[in-house]
């Protein structure tokens, strides 16, 4: 099982210049961002959306399209049946969730951020998480679960697992609804059963919180 150790994100070395900013502040800095060669074909930087002031943080891999063209995170057809499956459970970026990614510009094509384009973005990831402190954190597909945790196992062998993440928070990988979209079987043990019962012990371990 992954540990500290393995976490590439390291939130003692965050920017000095990011550490006592407030999130408008961060993301004000995020919006000017020549870091890596994604700055060069974006539309907008997609920052994050949802309640800062929640216990839960949702990270998802980077912009497609949709984002890239709007600003805000998981709005197109994945986005928005990620949006049906949390409020299943009563949860939702209006209410009580925070929702981001790894990235914060559109890679070309929708492909796979590099290595090299996570690591010149984590620094904006690492202010926000360190400004809000979530107390769950669920990594929504392979590349969240790579980037946080620096494993290359299938995701689908550690779903629904809670891991330790940063801060005490509780981390728990989701199969992204991109997947969920191409798996459409609702059948016991099938990937969309799955991810329900993962949104719901979620749900259990944030009303514990309340």
């Amino acid at each position: 099982m992954p540990n500290n150790q393995q976490i590439l994100f390291n939130f003692e070395k965050t920017d000095e210049n990011l550490k006592h900013k407030t999130l408008e502040e961060v993301k004000n800095v995020c919006n000017y961002c020549y870091k890596c060669d994604l700055s060069k074909t974006r539309t907008n930087v997609v920052f994050g959306d949802g309640v800062f002031s929640s216990k839960i943080m949702l990270i998802g891999e980077g912009p497609g399209q949709n984002e890239d063209e709007t600003g805000k995170p998981f709005v197109g057809k994945a986005g928005k049946f990620l949006d049906k499956i949390l409020e299943s459970q009563n949860i939702s970026r209006e209410k009580n969730i925070y929702i981001c990614n790894i990235v914060k510009c559109r890679p070309p094509e929708n492909r796979v951020p590099t290595n090299e384009e996570m690591t010149a973005c984590k620094v904006y990831l690492d202010a926000q998480i360190q400004l809000m402190r979530p107390k769950i954190i669920i990594l929504c597909g392979s590349t969240a679960v790579k980037a946080m945790l620096g494993i290359k196992s299938g995701i689908t062998k550690i779903r629904g697992q809670w891991l330790e993440g940063p801060f005490g928070a509780k981390m728990m990988p989701l199969l992204h609804p991109s997947y969920l979209l191409r798996n459409q079987s609702k059948a016991i043990d099938s990937p969309q059963w799955l991810t329900l019962q993962d949104i719901k012990e979620i749900k259990k371990v944030l009303d514990s919180l309340e």
